[in-house]
């Protein structure tokens, strides 16, 4: 029997359900949990945390062996995937064309027919966010009146952080001030790398507060950055000084983000909490195309934060070819046919 001929109740689509052995690791933190309003530097939290590379390598290859979601439970899965993506372009050849009929992929991420045949037309599908250079913001936010999808820009000279800290300062602010309510600002590499944690901190802290109101999203470069236990340490400051969202990577180093580095991230996300009882978000960007890996990481998320994580207001893909193998493997799930990619087109 193929999935197109058995009845698929609509309900089954919506949750995000896995059986596991044990519960999540963190409380619940309720519906609307409050922004990190950063701490004081903690250098001895710093110095003490390390890294067991081989252990880290180990859990993490355990996550896609051990769970797996199939069937119906797989399609709500990849539709969870779709709610917390940061649809993306940032192409040096981007045009207003470009940005709006990605706008309107963000909006309508599925095609109609699918989302009918799985029961959740009524969901209201959209990505979680529209993310751009400076120059698009205003032409996304144009695109997107009244969907409530925010935009976010990246910034502070994306991708290599490296302009002078007045004009990573302005230009945070030019897009704040052109309707981005989302910052994805990148860190200097070398403060990790030379162990300048208060540098770090200040800097980041200046980012944060360069953005107002809009939330801070702090991408460390994780393949840059050495070692994994520089990873902890980038990721405990940086929440120290007040990010909103941790995230790996720009997509534009060689190694992005990979599922030993998240678990890494995700743990001091889950360790910040436990020691301040502050929530902090995670983005992972950068190599994540296939419906496969989404699951992968979503798993990593359940298993290691728990269901809060699974919304879009904590957790968030940054994709841009993504979309597609999703989309195919919906459309999979509903005829029992893989389709051609052109048949979802981006834009």
């Amino acid at each position: 029997m193929t999935s197109a001929s058995r009845p698929t109740p609509a309900h089954a689509l919506r949750p995000v359900a896995l059986h596991t052995d044990r519960p999540p690791r963190v409380d619940a933190i309720g519906e609307h949990p409050a922004r990190n309003p950063g701490s004081a530097l903690d250098l001895e939290v710093v110095a003490a945390t390390h890294v067991n590379r081989s252990a880290a390598e180990r859990r993490a290859a355990t996550l896609p062996a051990r769970r797996t979601v199939k069937k119906e439970w797989q399609a709500a899965w990849l539709l969870r995937a779709i709610s917390c993506m940061d649809l993306t372009t940032l192409a040096g050849d981007d045009t207003a064309g470009n940005v709006k009929r990605l706008c309107a992929k963000a909006r309508h991420p599925v095609r109609a027919d699918l989302l009918e045949a799985l029961g959740v037309a009524d969901l209201g599908l959209t990505v979680g966010a529209v993310c751009v250079y400076h120059a698009h913001v205003a032409t996304a936010v144009d695109a997107l009146v009244g969907s409530g999808i925010p935009v976010a820009a990246v910034s502070t000279g994306f991708p290599a952080g490296l302009s002078p800290m007045p004009q990573r300062l302005a230009e945070i602010r030019a897009s704040v001030a052109a309707g981005a309510t989302e910052i994805d600002v990148v860190i200097t590499r070398g403060h990790v790398l030379r162990g300048d944690w208060q540098a770090l901190y200040d800097e980041v802290r200046a980012f944060r507060e360069a953005c107002g109101d809009a939330h801070l999203k702090t991408i460390l470069g994780v393949g840059e950055l050495g070692t994994l236990t520089n990873v902890a340490r980038a990721s405990q400051v940086a929440m120290m000084a007040g990010s909103d969202v941790i995230k790996t990577s720009t997509g534009k180093e060689t190694s992005n983000a990979t599922l030993p580095v998240g678990l890494i991230m995700v743990r001091q996300i889950r360790d910040y909490l436990e020691r301040t009882g502050h929530v902090v978000g995670f983005k992972p960007a950068g190599g994540i195309r296939t419906a496969k890996q989404s699951l992968d990481w979503l798993i990593l998320i359940k298993e290691e934060l728990g269901d809060r994580w699974l919304r879009p207001d904590l957790f968030r893909f940054g994709a841009s070819g993504l979309l597609t193998d999703i989309e195919r493997q919906l459309e999979h799930f509903v005829t029992g046919r893989y389709s051609a990619a052109h048949r979802h087109p981006m834009v």
